[in-house]
């Protein structure tokens, strides 16, 4: 198959959050299976994570272009942009020449432009596309009436004209059919692991050693953007509440600012409930920092309000690393009680899963034992699977599907 990707962001720009990992995976593991993947995507400069160090483009016809592990990767310049959401130079030339080529088309994300144009381009020309929301279905945070603007002018129609919507969990296929999605047009697919990534762990210390965390001191540890959809709020609030009762616990929260006011909140709780040093906000980490984080954590909590899946507590089970999930969280259903606890996105909810991990040793060491069987199960083999068989199907009724619809609409 000759499958088109497009994502707003992509390897390297890790600090941009979940998309460039679970795009760059899927991609990856498509090639290895022996599919023609290309990803379009936008070229943010010079990437800010030091980590990307195997990252090296070259010049295309498009822009910079990068051919790693069987996957085409181009990078269209910007021109023009708007917080996450960017005008690309050369986007209309590509849609011109290389959409008709490609068997189908997977759009990942909403509220930019690439995915959308894209989109009209496979409407004239016949060609499939699947639309992947990555979360972003429902708005959740900050310019609201933006975003519903985007979708009355945009997403609906998006939605509307896609072969099929991918939901990662059955929290976000929910969402999908409140929102009007037609069940039978939902997809369910999970996201994955490349578990190769974590057969060589680093040595347990080097965090710790950075931060002055002693061995004997136990360590919680949240990786993730710093944004209130997250929920850190309420896990400053509860680590407070347990902290005074527990002897020599920390909490290193790691991630780069979402700048929606999280990191200041977070600062501000902090110094009220006087956690002083007990609560250590870091930089963002990836790679083998990231690494170094996990390995040295005896617990990872992911507290947030709302995640579609939530791989930052997959890569803490692949590490063998306890997770502390919220209810709220699409993994949530695959480790409760196997590889963690899930307990309700509150305050409350995470004091008492905190206290319940941090005082119960033999309860932590099964749920350790209980990560490896977890994390066989997290690999990207059954996603990739469905994805090829979900690809298969499309196109093989895409072509009357597509025909019929562009004469409904009249489009030339």
């Amino acid at each position: 198959m000759r499958v088109l990707k497009t994502t707003q962001t992509f390897y390297p720009y890790l600090s941009k959050g979940g998309p460039p990992a679970k795009v760059r995976g899927i991609a990856r593991a498509l090639a290895r299976r022996g599919h023609k993947v290309t990803v379009l995507t936008t070229d943010l400069g010079a990437p800010s994570d030091r980590d990307a160090n195997d990252w090296q483009p070259a010049n295309g016809e498009w822009g910079r272009e990068w051919n790693h592990d069987g996957v085409n990767a181009i990078y269209l310049a910007a021109i023009a942009k708007y917080r996450a959401t960017t005008i690309n130079r050369r986007l209309l030339d590509f849609c011109r020449q290389r959409v008709p080529e490609f068997d189908l088309v997977h759009i990942y994300g909403l509220y930019d432009l690439i995915g959308p144009v894209v989109a009209r381009f496979c409407r004239r020309r016949g060609v499939p596309f699947v639309v992947e929301s990555l979360g972003m279905f429902q708005p959740k945070v900050r310019s609201l009436k933006k975003k519903r603007l985007y979708h009355a002018l945009v997403g609906d129609s998006l939605l509307r004209d896609a072969a099929a919507i991918i939901a990662t969990s059955e929290t976000e296929r929910a969402e999908l059919i409140d929102g009007g999605v037609p069940n039978e047009k939902i997809a369910l697919r999970r996201n994955g692991l490349d578990l190769k990534d974590f057969e060589r762990l680093p040595l347990r210390g080097a965090l710790r050693s950075k931060l002055r965390i002693e061995e004997k001191e136990r360590l919680v540890l949240f990786l993730g953007r710093l944004s209130f959809i997250k929920g850190l709020d309420n896990l400053v609030l509860a680590f407070s509440e347990i902290s005074g009762k527990q002897n020599s616990v920390r909490l290193v929260i790691a991630g780069p600012d979402d700048g929606d006011g999280c990191l200041q909140r977070i600062q501000e709780l902090a110094r009220n409930e006087k956690l002083g040093d007990r609560v250590i906000v870091s930089e963002a980490l990836y790679g083998e920092r990231k690494l170094e984080a996990l390995v040295d954590a005896d617990l990872c909590v992911l507290p947030s309000r709302y995640e579609s899946f939530g791989n930052a507590a997959a890569e803490a089970i692949a590490c063998g690393i306890p997770v502390l999930v919220t209810d709220t969280c699409g993994i949530a259903p695959m480790i409760s009680d196997r590889a963690g606890l899930v307990v309700p996105a509150t305050a409350a909810g995470l004091r008492d899963g905190l206290g319940t991990l941090l005082n119960n040793s033999s309860l932590l060491a099964r749920l350790r034992q209980g990560c490896r069987e977890v994390a066989d199960e997290l690999s990207w083999d059954k996603p990739v699977d469905l994805m090829e068989a979900i690809y298969r199907s499309l196109i093989a009724k895409g072509t009357v599907w597509q025909q019929e619809r562009i004469a409904r609409r009249g489009i030339a």
